[in-house]
């Protein structure tokens, strides 16, 4: 099935600064083409990005990325917006939204804000009318989607940064959250399958998909939370969200065909993934210097990786979809909250706060950014762990002595 929709295979590029970024973002939605994207009479979701409770460069959307869409939203007259949440087992998306500003702008501009995990958000069975390709092996009782996505617009609200299972992270993983429940590590193993699969259900109960990605900040290396962050000053906008997330990887250095999802998707009609085939409007990007970022591991990931494709998959069951699986919660929360963030991130953030979208970032709401030091429960069940593998130890050694 192919998929024909306003917009496919356009993508509208712009640099940007921080004096000019919210008059920016709705230039490069205009150029874009998003009215023709968008029915104006039905309710539009904002699906914003929390990858980290923290706020860190170009991990999380930003709060002018927020800010621009809406004021361009609210002055074409789509009156009834929403901003959407999801939560992950190593994210809490309330402290998120307070860390990242998202909740003052929302707040800001009286938009609806709804955390799709709460018990008073339905979620559905959904039976695509589009061939899945892992879905219903992973979910045979069913696909559940949130109940309140079905016949209303999405607006994607990615950043341009990598990821360690994707090698790029966009529009289209951004709605890898919004579309699937706490069980969503499942897919993991098959993340590409699963997103081709997601956007052919974004196609069908969406009257309109869009996105507008942030690049003022843009960070390569482990993402989408143990990066390098890099000044960039660029934001894209498209209806096609493989076209948007190709180009995004071609800027980075990647050959977006080599990425799975993008060339799976492009392969099912499902946008543009090839770059000669996509139409760039606004900002020439061949005038942009070679960016020639890093796809790498984590230490986490990498022992993901062994459960998903190396020599522990027989595991991943009983590791990862059994009652024992908060062990790999907790693993990833001690990595990057308790070791990786106090002792690696810390430091970036405050070179990062210097720089002028650093700047920009503190002026939302209370002037402050908050720079948490090691995560309390984190350690605290970590200090318990080696006081306990101690005290073992030493009562082993004690035996052995007296006899």
């Amino acid at each position: 099935m192919t998929y024909e929709f306003p917009g496919k295979g356009k993508v509208a590029v712009l640099k940007t600064k921080p004096e000019t970024v919210l008059n920016d973002i709705g230039e490069v939605m205009q150029l874009a083409g998003y009215q023709d994207a968008l029915p104006k009479d039905l309710a539009t979701i904002l699906k914003i990005n929390i990858s980290w409770q923290t706020w860190y460069p170009a991990c999380s959307s930003n709060p002018w990325q927020i800010e621009g869409v809406i004021r361009q939203l609210q002055k074409d007259g789509y009156d009834r917006l929403i901003a959407g949440h999801n939560d992950t087992v190593v994210v809490d998306a309330y402290v998120g939204e307070r860390n990242n500003k998202h909740k003052y702008v929302v707040d800001k501009y009286h938009v609806e804000n709804v955390h799709l995990y709460e018990p008073h958000v339905e979620w559905a069975v959904y039976e695509p009318k589009a061939e899945m390709m892992v879905l219903h092996d992973i979910y045979p009782e069913g696909i559940q989607i949130p109940k309140m996505f079905i016949g209303k617009n999405i607006i994607q609200l990615p950043t341009v940064k990598t990821h360690v299972f994707t090698t790029i992270t966009g529009a289209m993983k951004n709605a890898f959250g919004g579309l699937l429940n706490h069980r969503r590590h499942w897919t993991h193993a098959v993340i590409h399958e699963t997103l081709v699969d997601l956007l052919s259900i974004q196609r069908e109960i969406h009257p309109g998909v869009f996105a507008v990605m942030d690049g003022t900040f843009a960070g390569d290396g482990p993402g989408p939370r143990a990066m390098r962050p890099h000044e960039k000053d660029i934001i894209l906008a498209s209806a096609d969200q493989v076209a948007i997330d190709a180009i995004s990887a071609k800027l980075q250095g990647f050959n977006p065909m080599d990425l799975d999802f993008i060339r799976l998707a492009h392969e099912k009609g499902l946008g543009i993934g090839d770059p000669k085939d996509i139409e760039i409007v606004g900002y020439d990007i061949s005038a942009e210097e070679p960016w020639n970022f890093i796809h790498e591991d984590t230490f986490a990931s990498k022992g993901q990786k062994m459960i998903y494709h190396g020599p522990l998959k027989p595991l991943e069951k009983p590791l990862l979809r059994s009652p024992i699986v908060p062990w790999s919660y907790f693993a990833s929360n001690f990595y990057h909250n308790v070791y990786w963030y106090p002792f690696v991130g810390r430091p970036r953030v405050k070179e990062a706060l210097k720089t002028k979208w650093g700047k920009l970032f503190k002026s939302y709401d209370d002037g402050k950014a908050v720079l948490p030091g090691p995560e309390p429960k984190a350690t605290a069940v970590a200090i318990g762990a080696v006081a306990a593998m101690i005290g073992v130890a030493f009562m082993g050694l004690r035996s052995i002595f007296r006899r």
